[in-house]
């Protein structure tokens, strides 16, 4: 049986601009990894706090609803 080899990942949460791009660059080179994997875990959380800094800092608000004439 092989050793799993756990690589440490490389996550900073995402504090400003400069972050949240860097974070979307290094989704967008892991998006597609194989599940179980290492790289998929790293895409999941980093999914999770683009999410959240998206909420934070670019909200979409509720569209009025359209009222019948």
């Amino acid at each position: 049986m092989k050793a799993n080899k756990n690589k440490n990942m490389n996550i900073k949460t995402i504090k400003s601009k400069s972050d949240y791009q860097n974070a979307l660059k290094r989704l967008e080179v892991i998006f597609d990894a194989a599940i179980g994997t290492p790289e998929s875990d790293e895409a999941d959380i980093l999914g999770l706090m683009i999410d959240e800094y998206e909420k934070k800092h670019y909200p979409i608000e509720t569209p009025d609803q359209i009222e019948p004439h």
